[in-house]
């Protein structure tokens, strides 16, 4: 399945979804822990998110051990990638995309060697 621009802008449509591509474009990976912390969700909130961008072709997952990262998948089209850049440029100073950045930082326990539980 290939990413179309319906697809995508679906995707970003959504507050949630939009929010944990922000992070993840300003990350780069994350573990779903991380994501809960950073958007105050609860995990299955998140994770049915996480569903629908896996499904749309958006994120890749990795299972390390019990827990779960994911990241934008490296080959999104050039116009695709460019869209998510662009939007995360163009909020990063913005509610809630900021916040969600900072409270991501100030994560007490952010995984390492083995995640939060």
């Amino acid at each position: 399945m290939s990413l179309d621009t319906d697809t995508l802008f679906r995707m970003l449509a959504d507050p949630t979804r939009l929010r944990i591509l922000m992070l993840l474009q300003s990350e780069g990976v994350l573990c779903v822990c991380e994501l809960t912390h950073a958007l105050n969700l609860s995990q299955p909130k998140i994770s049915r998110h996480l569903a629908h961008l896996r499904e749309s072709v958006l994120l890749l997952a990795e299972r390390h051990g019990q827990w779960m990262y994911y990241r934008t998948d490296p080959a999104l089209p050039e116009w695709a990638e460019n869209i998510l850049q662009q939007t995360l440029i163009g909020n990063a100073n913005t509610e809630p995309f900021c916040n969600d950045h900072h409270i991501l930082g100030n994560m007490s326990n952010r995984p390492g060697a083995s995640c939060c539980a």
